[in-house]
């Protein structure tokens, strides 16, 4: 399998979170990493247009010749493949919650983060459009408000006592904003905190950059 990235870039930086947090549990999934480098707008090229017509990463080419291109189900498709050390829980309200978690991270938390990004300082030359970024932090809070609360009962991760693919979202939506330094954790002090611990780990470090 082929796993086509970017570093920073929020979704390729989730799956690689997630196979990182894999590897620290003692599961090294067998892929080879491909960068595609959206500085020099190599996502455009006709190669990549022939595995991803929306010109997109993450892109995961499967051993069938496939391509997966939603960063959720190439999670999905090879939790399938290596089940253990499970990303999700261990019985299926687990992993419902687990799913739930991670579809506020990204639709509440790493989308709009992104495109407050874009609409303010796009690392790959976007137009300013201040009216969108004020759109978008206006929405943002309301996400963080909820994971916010979660942790409010002292668990230190955001499903429970266990890492979920839930805070690796989390993390790859917050990296992104640090890589164009904006800061979206001041009023919420319990995420401030989970992100401090959850930077620090092997599987975090080996991955984020910024």
């Amino acid at each position: 399998m082929k796993l086509y990235v970017f570093p920073v870039a929020p979704n390729p930086t989730k799956v690689r979170l997630y196979l990182a947090e894999k590897a620290a549990a003692g599961l090294r999934i067998p892929l080879e990493e491909v960068t595609v480098s959206l500085i020099e707008q190599a996502q455009r090229s006709p190669e990549h247009l022939a595995r991803n017509p929306f010109g997109t990463l993450p892109v995961l080419e499967t051993d069938a010749g496939r391509y997966l291109i939603e960063s959720l189900p190439i999670i999905d498709h090879l939790e399938e493949l290596f089940p253990v050390p499970s990303m999700f829980g261990p019985d299926p309200e687990a992993r419902a919650f687990a799913r739930q978690i991670e579809r506020i991270a990204d639709i509440g938390v790493l989308i709009p983060i992104a495109r407050i990004v874009h609409a303010t300082d796009s690392p790959i030359g976007q137009p300013a459009n201040p009216a969108l970024a004020a759109y978008y932090r206006e929405r943002l809070p309301r996400s963080l408000d909820y994971l916010e609360d979660l942790l409010g009962d002292g668990r230190p991760f955001l499903a429970g006592e266990r890492v979920t693919v839930g805070d690796c979202t989390l993390a790859a939506g917050l990296q992104f904003g640090r890589f164009r330094k904006l800061a979206f954790l001041g009023d919420h002090p319990g995420l401030a905190a989970w992100d401090a611990r959850y930077r620090a780990r092997p599987a975090a470090t080996s991955v984020l950059v910024v």
